[in-house]
């Protein structure tokens, strides 16, 4: 018994996960409605309850945070660069 899988959506996916997040209808009820196993629905349930947190997570913060770490790298590879630049000049100065 070799027959492909089901692909659904992300768009699906959400619908049915919040259908049963509801609570108004058994996963009987849901999977009859929506073709899909009762086990397949309590996974995307779970996985939308799991992930409602990352949702409301600030995502101003994790950016700045990010462009701080990058500015702090970028300015030791620049004074990284003036040291070089630096020692270039004096041993260019002295002939050799």
């Amino acid at each position: 018994m070799t027959g492909k899988r089901k692909r659904y959506p992300a768009a699906f996916k959400a619908r049915v996960a919040l259908e049963a997040a509801k609570q108004t209808r058994t996963l009987a009820e849901l999977s009859k409605t929506f073709q899909v196993h009762p086990v397949q629905i309590s996974q995307w349930k779970k996985q939308l309850l799991d992930g409602a947190e990352s949702l409301f997570a600030d995502g101003r913060r994790r950016e700045h945070d990010q462009n701080e770490a990058l500015q702090a790298e970028l300015y030791q590879q620049i004074g990284r660069l003036n040291m070089e630049l630096e020692w270039l000049k004096k041993k260019a100065a002295r002939g050799g």
